[in-house]
This record gives structure tokens, sequence and C-alpha cells, in this order.
């Protein structure tokens, strides 16, 4: 059996604030912290993400890494989005799907994308 992707881990500042960003905007549940980490998981299933302290020599914000949510309507999630507190750029159009980008409490790259619900031709 080839290998699967089940967690992805970010380094944080201030792993509750940060935990509670994801809970908060996106409906991530958390494990609390447990053994170091919290571990936020969707109800719908898919990757987990495991939030574990920065070193204070590790430089955060870096883009070599993007979060990318799933949501069939882009601009009704921005819509709702800046009254939690949380403001999303531009939203851009590829290929039959929409995206909009911001950055998590720690300047992590994120995006809401419905590209996993594209229609296949």
């Amino acid at each position: 059996m080839p290998p699967t992707l089940h967690a992805i881990m970010i380094y944080v500042r201030d792993m509750g604030r940060t935990a509670d960003f994801y809970q908060r905007y996106f409906g991530l549940t958390s494990s609390g912290e447990v053994e170091g980490l919290i571990e936020l998981s969707s109800p719908d299933g898919g990757s987990v993400i495991l939030i574990h302290q920065a070193a204070k020599s590790l430089k955060l914000g870096q883009v070599a890494v993007k979060l990318v949510f799933a949501v069939e309507d882009v601009e009704a999630f921005k819509a709702k989005s800046p009254a939690l507190g949380l403001a999303f750029g531009s939203t851009h159009q590829a290929n039959g799907y929409a995206f909009a980008n911001a950055k998590d409490p720690d300047k992590n790259s994120i995006s809401i994308s419905s590209r996993a619900y594209r229609k296949q031709g």
C-alpha cells in the first residue's frame, strides 16, 4: 500500500492562538495539546494539521508551503470572513475554479479554493 498524506505540521509562535484561528475560520476541531503538539482535524475527514511550537531562531512566514482549504463557493466564504476578523485578498480564476489568499497569525500562507469542486470535462 502506498503512503498517504496524513498530516501537515506548521511551526508557530503561539500554539493556542494559531489553533484558535483554524478552529474559528475553518471549523477544525482540536485534540488539545498532547506531547507538545495540537492536532486539528476536519469533521469531514482529510489530512490533519499539527501545530508545533517554533524555535525562537526559526523565521516564520516563508512562502514554501500554503494550506489550501476546499470551499464550494469562494465568494460566499469570503463574504462571511471579515465579520469574524479574517480578510482574504482578491479572488483569482483558474481553469474552472476560483481561489483567494490570506495569512494565519504566524504569516503562513493559506488559501480558500473551489478546485476540489470544479466540474471535470
